[in-house]
């Protein structure tokens, strides 16, 4: 995959997963009646900042590695007799507590909804579209190259990167060629790939097919298939 394309799709799933945990905190703290005075998103330059009727200043900058909310808090600094009452420390502990569990929860969440997109029906799990072959490695010098979807081993379709895991599973300790189809993307034409392998991973303790293949599936947003 394009060095370009994975470094952008990184930080979208990076910015994601912090918007999710940071918005559970906020959410949360809301409900709770704790005035959160800043809803801050990435680092760096900010790329656009807004208020909201309720005086919360929203942020969201140009590097998407973190993220914060602010509440307004007597411990960090005085708070006016008339707001006491919508700060942090001033609520009870369970709710302090919620406020606190709200970000993960989020993420755990975030997690549970696209696993559930996953398995929706139509093609499901991460399609076995190779992402980058290793060089000189033993699936580079087989002929296979970047994009190509792996159809089948050995005849047995191959609808996932779990499947074909399984199936070369199947082969550990053997020797010979192991058998792939592939395809190229938009292309319904199959063509044959040989493996040969020679006791393969008969002496490898946590034996890795994939990696040992020199094969690694593209990044997840690339792959994932809800259609």
């Amino acid at each position: 995959m394009d060095i370009t394309l994975t470094v952008f799709y990184t930080f979208i799933a990076l910015g994601t997963l912090v918007t999710f945990h940071e918005f559970g905190h906020f959410w949360v703290a809301r409900r709770c009646g704790v005035r959160v005075e800043q809803f801050s998103i990435g680092f760096g330059k900010a790329l656009f900042k807004w208020h909201d009727k309720q005086g919360t200043e929203f942020i969201f900058a140009i590097l998407p590695l973190g993220g914060y909310v602010r509440m307004l808090d007597e411990r960090a600094g005085d708070v006016p007799p008339e707001d006491v009452s919508f700060a942090f420390n001033r609520k009870s502990p369970l709710q302090r507590l919620a406020i606190i569990s709200a970000g993960p929860i989020a993420n755990f969440l975030l997690a549970g909804m696209i696993f559930w997109f996953m398995f929706l029906g139509g093609e499901r799990g991460l399609l076995p579209v190779i992402g980058e072959i290793k060089p000189a490695s033993i699936a580079q010098q087989s002929g296979f190259e970047s994009g190509m979807k792996i159809v089948d081993i050995a005849g047995n379709p191959t609808d996932s990167w779990g499947s074909v895991s399984r199936e070369l599973f199947d082969y550990i300790g053997t020797s010979g060629n192991i058998p792939f189809s592939v395809t190229y993307p938009d292309s319904a034409i199959r063509y044959e790939l040989l493996v040969p392998v020679v006791d393969w991973l008969v002496s490898e303790e946590a034996p890795m097919p994939l990696r040992t293949l020199g094969i690694s599936p593209p990044f997840v947003l690339d792959a994932l298939s809800i259609s």
